[in-house]
């Protein structure tokens, strides 16, 4: 699913972006009670980013209907001063001004998942997931084990980039998919292997790629890549033709997963298997497309690794996207123990 990028540079832009996130919940099937609460979210995060971050952008993202309701993710991503307290934020009375909330306590009560990431002089990032309620009260659930962000390219309405995952309570299947250039036609490859890829969301990484392979053809291919998180045997199959980036993070270290040469549709004279260990609770993998620099490093962000996968997306994004040059996706999962 895109990810819609506004960006909030100036007061001006606050409804205009309050009304993008409205109707992008609308367009997921919200009804008028819970897109007045997506309504009253987006206005405070889009303030916030005026009036305390020096300007940055909101990102909306649908999220799809698994065993939860349909809804929207919102995110406010800033490179400002920080948030000096975020517990003094968080407290019933503190408002950001401005608007008819009370600042961040007022979000993270219409939200049914929030989480927040700070750190002084790098700004911050906030998180809101929004889910239909349909006018019961929302439970607690388990902790996300996936999150993303995809922004195509700025000035195009569409994103050459595409990620899907099939979960459950164990296994899980995802996949990053960039076609070649911007545009409709990177578009077309890419939706060709996400295609694929639900016809099969099981199946193992090498006779999917294969048969993602098969399928792009007709179309200007692609670079893919494709991981299987095995719980029960706590490890993570992976296999990927182009240069879609893979990291493993586990135990305070970093690993990059091995992707080959070639195009996939076109040129992909091997497609191989390669097996890694997997575990642990802040264990993370993390894929993304060339359009976020490979010069990351979680190092950088003390505290980043046990926050919401949707927002260790963001935060990457924010600071080593391409600046709207190309299209930018990157997509985290967390291990299941």
């Amino acid at each position: 699913m895109m990810t819609v990028c506004m960006p909030v540079t100036e007061a001006s832009q606050i409804a205009a972006a309050r009304r993008g996130a409205v109707a992008l919940a609308q367009a997921g099937g919200l009804g008028e009670t819970d897109a007045g609460r997506v309504a009253l979210v987006a206005s405070e995060l889009a303030t916030n980013l005026v009036r305390h971050g020096g300007g940055g952008n909101l990102l909306a993202r649908l999220v799809e209907p698994e065993a939860e309701p349909a809804g929207i993710e919102l995110m406010a991503l800033d490179q400002g001063p920080g948030i000096a307290d975020v517990q003094a934020c968080l407290r019933d009375g503190f408002s950001t001004g401005g608007t008819n909330g009370t600042g961040l306590g007022a979000i993270r009560r219409q939200a049914d998942a929030f989480d927040i990431f700070s750190l002084p002089g790098k700004g911050a990032g906030v998180l809101a997931c929004l889910r239909a309620r349909r006018g019961v009260a929302p439970q607690p659930g388990p902790a996300s084990r996936q999150g993303c962000v995809s922004v195509p390219k700025s000035g195009e309405n569409v994103c050459g980039d595409a990620w899907a995952v099939s979960q459950t309570e164990g296994p899980l299947t995802a996949m990053v998919v960039d076609g070649l250039g911007h545009g409709t036609f990177a578009a077309e490859a890419a939706h060709h292997a996400v295609r694929v890829f639900r016809q099969r969301p099981f199946e193992a990484p090498r006779p999917l790629l294969q048969a993602i392979h098969a399928a792009l053809r007709p179309t200007r291919g692609a670079a893919a890549a494709v991981a299987f998180v095995d719980t029960e045997q706590s490890r993570v199959v992976f296999a990927g033709i182009g240069n879609i980036a893979a990291t493993l993070i586990a135990n305070g270290q970093s690993r990059r997963l091995v992707s080959l040469n070639g195009i996939v549709g076109h040129t992909a004279q091997r497609i191989q298997e390669f097996t890694y260990p997997f575990s642990g609770g802040q264990a993370l993998l993390i894929l993304h497309s060339d359009g976020l620099a490979t010069s990351w490093t979680l190092d950088q962000y003390p505290g980043l690794a046990s926050r919401h996968p949707s927002l260790i997306a963001g935060v990457l994004f924010r600071d080593f996207g391409r600046g709207g040059r190309d299209d930018a996706t990157v997509l985290v999962i967390r291990s299941a123990a």
